[in-house]
């Protein structure tokens, strides 16, 4: 695996609306593996990889980040913000960030309008934070501050992609982990009897937009979302409410709030999982989704599915993959990618 390509995915801001920065990281890479290459005007990254057949398969694998924008400049220089996403604030506490300006990423402190922990109350003390009472420092002057920053400037969480034991650390693992996989496989690929359209998407995390608008062009007969999942094995969940576990393989989903995937899909990736003998997990995910959602609702519709990576504390500043997982993952979808005519998924 190609660490310090995972490593630029991971670190490069990214948010919905504002994924300029890795769209120019992932149209470098992906030029080389593909037959042709364009980004639509929603500003998806489509690469096509052409087949002898007539079968089209696209791979979805989303390019933003949970992040924020800003919002508001007080007359103290202070930044006010606009969630993007679905950060846990009870994550955000004391945590450093970037504020990327035309010009220059401004380091910043994450902080919340309340006193100083020695002057709080118990009762004050047993409230829950609100995204809305976060606002960024940048320890500067507010007439700098003011020149410097601008409404709709984006902020991301200051955070570096670390190895960690068997595991890989760093923000916004959701999504770069799928699309790392996505490029990973492109790059192993033998043979292609399928047209394979590649395709990092934007905004999935406000609502599942460049997935949805790119399919419709697209057409797919089939979809594959490429996401993380939850994976639950540490200490808080109930073993009943398990999802993945860390170390266990890729996981291929049955179902999540955005799509019940098609089940001959499924089937093949299992049956291609246990011929090859590649780790995996089944998953279910009671609460959210991903772009399989949408690419299974395009146009009259597609035999779609998502492969996930297992991930703990998603949505946090530190996620954490597996590096045998995300390498079972790539195998999986590269075993797939090559036997993908072989089956008939209509019923």
């Amino acid at each position: 695996m190609d660490i310090r390509l995972f490593k630029i995915l991971s670190e490069t801001p990214s948010v919905p609306g504002n994924e300029d920065r890795l769209r120019n990281i992932v149209m470098d890479t992906i030029k080389p593996l593909v037959d042709t290459v364009e980004i639509d005007i929603m500003g998806n990254v489509i690469g096509l990889k052409k087949g002898h057949g007539q079968r089209k398969v696209m791979i979805a694998a989303h390019m933003d980040e949970i992040g924020f924008l800003v919002k508001y400049i007080d007359e103290e220089g202070f930044l006010r913000i606009q969630p993007l996403g679905g950060f846990d604030p009870r994550q955000l506490f004391a945590q450093r960030v970037f504020v990327h300006t035309t010009n220059e990423s401004l380091h910043g402190v994450l902080s919340y309008t309340s006193k100083p922990t020695h002057m709080l109350t118990p009762d004050e003390i047993k409230q829950a934070p609100k995204l809305e009472n976060f606002f960024v420092d940048l320890g500067m002057p507010a007439d700098l501050v003011k020149e410097k920053v601008h409404v709709g400037d984006m902020v991301t969480m200051d955070r570096t992609f670390e190895p960690c034991g068997d595991t890989f650390i760093g923000k916004a693992l959701d999504n770069r982990v799928g699309v790392f996989v996505m490029l990973e496989a492109l790059k192993r690929l033998k043979k292609c009897e399928v047209n394979i359209y590649a395709v990092a998407t934007v905004q999935e995390e406000i609502g599942l937009r460049g997935a949805t608008t790119s399919a419709f062009a697209i057409e797919p007969d089939v979809g594959i979302a490429l996401d993380t999942t939850l994976a639950t094995d540490y200490p808080g969940p109930a073993k009943e409410d398990l999802v993945t576990e860390l170390g266990k393989g890729a996981a291929i989903k049955i179902m999540d709030a955005s799509l019940i995937c098609h089940p001959k899909v499924v089937s093949h990736f299992r049956d291609i999982a246990e011929k090859e003998k590649i780790p995996f997990q089944m998953e279910i995910l009671g609460r959210g989704g991903t772009d399989g959602g949408a690419l299974q609702r395009s146009r009259s519709g597609a035999a779609s599915m998502t492969l996930s990576i297992p991930t703990r504390y998603i949505h946090t500043v530190n996620e954490m993959v597996s590096r045998k997982d995300v390498e079972a993952t790539i195998q999986l979808l590269v075993c797939y990618l090559e036997e993908a005519h072989t089956r008939e998924y209509r019923f």
